[in-house]
């Protein structure tokens, strides 16, 4: 449903565009316009390669000029309304207490406005304290993007190289006091200094200067734009600075410290959660010595301890300040921008950007960072009548829900529980009740834990094993449950999760224990403990933490998923308890609660019932704002064709029973030889998975396809490891330029590139294969995600549900309330018993990953591409198939154009015809 414009409202301008747009680019504009006046949710349909993030930009954008600039005129008339009453009585006959309070709370309502709190030379705005109330995920709303600042004692968690031995005393935890089990803000943590009781948790407001003079922040309209990676935001920024809202905007790009980092020695240790674990210790550490100033001014000792100097990158407040100067200067600023200019001035580039969240006007940000509650907070996002656009939103509902995943391996557990006892054991004797209660219910509740994995064990429960038996998989390693199930399984559900968890955060144990671990390490000289799959301690604390949270949530919020696999095929820890949310749309109403307006764009977002069911179920559909334009280009530019055979006659299937026979990998090789000798420039092949890509390459090499394809296209593949991606596309870039251009010295019959990709990979998302790149994209078979994915499986049963009465439990389907991976026949039996909504969903899955994959091509109005559709399937009647029909959710400009062929021969002359047109009307531009 299209927004109408009201009766009388003028037609928004936007000089700011660049270009002269198009027609579709102005009626985009115009609805999301429209959407912002309106405010609440919307949703905008784009199709990739029409200029939908300039428009983006230069609608939104425009929008809050507009709003400013009537907000100004609104109080401009409303001050000379309020001096012309005024004006009718003389001002002396004001007294003067009643003009003096009104000036005096102005000044300080602007004084409160302009206060800035600096902390380790960053300046951060602050939230709003938590109150006691809260729910519990509150407490723990600061994880690992939390504000490096904990209670004085836990600045000696972790012991750099160049700390000075510490004695057992300082892993001491303070006594701990807890009040009725009712007050979720009831305990206390207490210790003397010098005779003197002090709370920790008011040292620690006065170190993270969150007391009583937090300050007022000023009410700023901001627009918060996110998408899933970093890659596309800085595409957004590279749109952003074509025009003039780039300088006359402040803008600030935000992103991961792994993305931002300058530290070599930080970065040197590649994993995410390392690197954002060292980042925290060494401002920790550069907090020891502030800790030990105000221990003075209390009349205690100072513990003669050397002090670690914190992260070089943060030592000089002055390069902070000037940092921040220099980005209102430059303008706008993607995170490569922000990165050189941390690096040329030897100042962190990740909190030099964060500090400048509070000032500005253009906030483009990642989903994580957005989405996730913590990371607002932690980030100090104000999403209160602000906007909130979020590109690439045809999996929002996905990624939204995998944010509140947690998981913990066997070996995390192991870790843990070992921490946990040699803490036990030797502070036993001088630990106060409180402490010893708590710490003990944290050894039970790992004991239990580890107890799942025995294979034996009985505490896996009765229905498992006999799910297991009905599935007749005996030997079937992993299973899924119910989060109040597992609980009573394992006996522990009478433990308060949530006081549990307010002891964990208050008291600093995490700290403690791994400092101590980390100290007994030393002694025997080893680096460190075990330290679980990530190699740190802490890490496995705030994965069973993390875990903790997730069991209070509602029992039918999520699952727990167990596995029992030794290894996987990738080399990681097979054994594992995983909890894995489901439902969303609490969450995302959180956003939509405080925003002026949230946007949802993307070039593929229907079916939107899908997304209204998961998200929002709460809004009536009318009230969905709704737009869908069609693509820029001609007809005669686009393609797209249904392959229902191959040039031996072979009818393509690549169906999860036959997609690995011989013949089936053959006759797709035979495919490409041909198409290799009528495309110019570049082919993109995608595969179902990486593993499918690897078994298909192996057969053509063993059977001399890969040769013949070398000698019209140099052949490259798409990595595993996203960090080689660049790389590849570029070389693969360059081999077309170079080979079309005729430049080309050794192989002269080569006419261009091939590149096997991967949907679900890098280059299937947000890659821009425009022009030579991707002359010719070639989707083989329906990438459906494998039935035996007990995750998957879980989401179906839940969305099956949704909808119906009591939408509260997941819907008992074919193998009940538990489902054991390892048979896809099990799988299959779930999407079997679906009646609409579970089945729908796994289809959707699928065709968005085709639709993703295909928009890498086509990204101008001069481009052109021919879309092959390489299974029967994609021609095949609906009447005869089990599922909706996939041609029937292809994009509406893909459909338009749409052939089905039976007959390879006819592919073979519709593309020899198609690429000399467009060659030629190429030529005469």
């Amino acid at each position: 449903m299209e927004e109408k414009k009201e009766k009388g409202e003028e037609a928004p301008n936007f000089p700011a565009f660049p270009y002269k747009p198009y027609a579709i680019q102005i009626d985009f504009m115009n609805a999301l316009y429209h959407s912002l006046s309106k405010g609440g949710l919307s949703m905008l349909e784009s199709p990739t390669g029409t200029g939908k993030t300039l428009s983006i930009i230069c609608s939104a954008l425009q929008w809050v000029v507009d709003r400013r600039q009537q907000q100004k005129t609104e109080d401009r008339i409303e001050s000379d309304r309020n001096g012309a009453k005024e004006g009718q009585v003389d001002s002396d006959d004001e007294p003067d207490w009643m003009r003096n309070a009104v000036i005096n709370k102005y000044k300080q309502g602007e004084e409160m406005k302009t206060k800035k709190k600096e902390k380790f030379g960053v300046g951060f705005r602050r939230v709003d304290k938590r109150r006691n109330h809260e729910n519990c995920r509150d407490l723990f709303s600061r994880s690992v993007e939390e504000e490096p600042c904990t209670k004085k004692e836990g600045n000696n968690l972790q012991m750099s190289n160049d700390a000075v031995e510490l004695s057992d005393e300082d892993f001491l935890v303070e006594d701990y006091e807890s009040e009725e089990e009712g007050n979720l803000g009831g305990g206390k943590s207490k210790r003397k200094v010098a005779g003197v009781s002090l709370s920790s948790s008011s040292e620690e407001d006065e170190e993270d200067g969150s007391g009583d003079d937090e300050y007022e922040e000023d009410e700023k309209l901001q627009v918060y734009f996110c998408s899933r990676t970093h890659s596309q935001l800085s595409q957004f920024i590279k749109e952003l600075k074509k025009t003039v809202f780039a300088n006359e905007m402040k803008v600030v790009c935000l992103g991961s410290r792994r993305n931002f980092c300058i530290n070599e020695d930080v970065l040197k240790l590649g994993n995410s959660t390392r690197i954002n674990e060292r980042c925290l210790e060494l401002q920790r550490n550069k907090n020891k010595e502030v800790s030990k100033i105000k221990n003075v001014g209390a009349g205690g000792r100072i513990r003669r301890n050397k002090a670690s100097c914190g992260c070089p990158m943060l030592r000089k407040h002055k390069l902070q300040k000037e940092f921040r100067s220099m980005m209102s200067q430059q303008g706008a600023l993607d995170i490569e921008d922000l990165v050189h200019l941390g690096k040329s001035m030897r100042t962190c580039p990740y909190y030099g950007s964060r500090s400048m969240v509070a000032v500005a006007d253009l906030v483009v940000l990642p989903y994580q960072s957005l989405l996730s509650k913590a990371s607002r907070e932690s980030l100090g996002l104000n999403l209160k009548n602000n906007i909130v656009i979020i590109d690439e939103a045809h999996n929002l509902a996905d990624s939204l829900i995998s944010m509140y995943d947690s998981r913990i391996t066997m070996s995390q557990l192991e870790d843990v529980h070992s921490h946990i006892e040699k803490y036990f054991e030797r502070f036993c004797n001088v630990l106060g009740p409180g402490n010893r209660r708590y710490i003990q219910t944290l050894m039970v509740l790992t004991r239990a834990f580890r107890q799942v994995f025995l294979k034996d064990d009985r505490s896996c429960g009765d229905s498992c094993r006999d799910t297991e038996k009905a599935s007749g998989a005996s030997g079937t390693s992993t299973s899924s449950v119910a989060i109040n199930d597992f609980l009573f399984t394992l006996n522990v559900d009478n433990i308060n999760l949530v006081k549990l968890l307010q002891y964990i955060k208050e008291s600093n144990i995490m700290h403690k224990v791994s400092g101590y671990g980390d100290k007994v390490a030393s002694f025997q000289k080893n680096v460190a403990l075990n330290g679980g799959e990530d190699g740190s301690t802490l890490s496995s604390f705030r994965a069973l933490t993390n875990l903790l949270l997730s069991l209070t949530n509602k029992d039918g919020d999520g699952r727990i998923i167990i596995s029992r696999t030794s290894t996987t095929c990738s080399r990681e820890e097979g054994r594992y308890i995983k909890y894995v949310m489901l439902t969303g749309d609490k969450i995302f109403s959180e956003i939509v609660d405080q925003a002026h307006s949230v946007v949802l764009a993307g070039g593929t977002l229907q079916p939107i019932e899908e997304t209204r069911e998961r998200l929002f179920p709460w809004l009536p559909p009318d009230q969905l704002q709704f737009f869908s334009c069609s693509h820029i280009v001609p007809p005669e530019s686009i393609l797209p064709v249904a392959v229902s055979r191959g040039p031996s006659g072979h009818t393509f299937d690549f169906s999860y029973s036959s997609r690995r026979s011989s013949i089936m990998i053959q006759e797709l090789g035979q495919l490409l030889c041909n198409l290799v000798t009528v495309v110019p420039e570049g082919i993109v092949v995608f595969f179902s998975s990486f593993d499918y890509e690897g078994q298909v390459y192996d057969a053509w090499e063993a059977s001399g396809i890969l040769e013949r394809i070398k000698k019209k296209k140099r052949l490259f593949r798409e990595p595993r490891k996203n960090t080689y991606v660049e790389s590849v596309l570029k070389e693969y870039k360059e081999t077309i330029d170079t080979l079309s251009s005729g430049e080309q010295k050794e192989n002269h019959s080569q006419s261009g590139a091939m590149l096997l990709a991967v949907v679900g990979g890098k280059i299937s998302e947000g890659i821009n294969l425009s022009d030579g790149m991707g002359r010719c994209i070639v989707m083989v078979g329906l990438p459906y995600a494998s039935p035996s994915d007990i995750e998957l499986m879980e989401r179906v049963k839940y969305i099956e549900g949704l909808g119906d009465s009591d939408s509260t439990k997941t819907p008992n389907l074919s193998l009940g309330n538990e489902l054991c991976s390892g048979e896809v026949h099990a799988g299959f039996n779930v999407l079997r018993s679906c009646r609409r909504r579970g089945k729908e969903y796994y289809e959707n899955l699928c065709m968005k990953a085709v639709n993703q994959s295909i928009g890498r091509a086509i990204r101008h109005i001069n481009d052109y591409a021919a879309i092959l559709l390489v299974d029967t399937r994609y021609a095949s009647d609906s009447s005869k198939r089990n599922f909706y029909h996939p041609t029937s959710k292809l994009p509406q400009w893909i459909k338009d154009r749409f052939i089905a062929s039976t007959d390879y021969g006819e592919v073979h002359r519709m593309l020899h015809q198609f690429f000399k047109h467009n060659k030629k009307r190429w030529l005469q531009q």
